[in-house]
């Protein structure tokens, strides 16, 4: 049977590599719309931008987020809005973008539909 010590090493190593793991690909997560304003990353923003705010444990994990584009799919089309915000109502693969991206992909009056996106 491996040791306290041992096994505390072996997380401590393992929480050390999934701490450096590149930004990567979520599905599955809703996409809501908002009107932007001064984001979390510091930029300012209007609905016209094609921007996006992620949920608070996304924004959490990927602090280098900021300024990176991710591509949102949905129902055959393909969007792309760069990180500029946390949404604290997200859940935590869902997204919240302006309505000009939204709007790209669907219609507004549909307030929230189920996309796949991933960093680029």
């Amino acid at each position: 049977m491996p040791s306290f010590t041992t096994v505390l090493a072996t997380f401590a190593a393992t929480a050390g590599l999934v701490a450096a793991l590149p930004l990567e690909a979520r599905s599955g997560g809703d996409m809501t719309y908002y009107n932007p304003g001064l984001g979390s990353c510091g930029l300012t923003n209007g609905d016209g931008d094609a921007v996006v705010a992620l949920s608070p444990a996304q924004y959490a994990a990927h602090p280098d987020a900021c300024g990176k584009s991710i591509t949102i799919n949905y129902g055959g089309k393909t969007a792309t809005a760069t990180v500029v915000d946390k949404c604290p109502g997200c859940s935590a693969d869902s997204i919240d973008v302006s309505p000009s991206i939204f709007q790209s992909l669907e219609s507004l009056d549909a307030g929230r539909v189920q996309v796949s996106w991933s960093f680029q």
